[in-house]
């Protein structure tokens, strides 16, 4: 099968041509790596925003909070860009579940001097 351009009035245009199995296949693949890459970027995007507030809120370092979400994460069974994205909502919103919100207190008592601010004193 012969690849190619063609000359269209505005500059080369791509011949039709349908792609062989191989072909077919590995563009599958790129696509679904793309695909699997944008998700992954946005992923870290929420995860950087959800660590950006309890940096400041539980005044703790990056690091520090890397570690509590992932506790957070596998206390709850629930993925970690799921954790971030609660912890964005209750920046918005103020309203986290109790659950979450309590192993979040747990983990930053573990690696942090302070306490989520609003939390009802016990």
């Amino acid at each position: 099968m012969v690849h190619g351009c063609a000359e269209g009035e505005n500059g080369p245009v791509a011949q039709d041509s349908d792609p062989s199995g191989e072909e077919a296949d590995r563009i599958f693949e790129l696509e679904e790596e793309v695909d699997q890459l944008k998700e992954a970027v946005t992923s870290h995007q929420v995860a950087d925003q959800a660590i950006g507030m309890v940096v400041v809120l539980g005044r703790v370092s990056p690091d520090q909070v890397w570690e509590v979400l992932k506790e957070v994460s596998q206390h709850t069974n629930i993925k970690l860009r799921n954790v971030a994205d609660l912890i964005l909502i209750w920046g918005r919103m103020g309203q986290m579940p109790a659950d979450i919100r309590a192993e979040l207190e747990d983990a930053l008592d573990r690696h942090g001097p302070t306490e989520i601010p609003g939390t009802p004193q016990e």
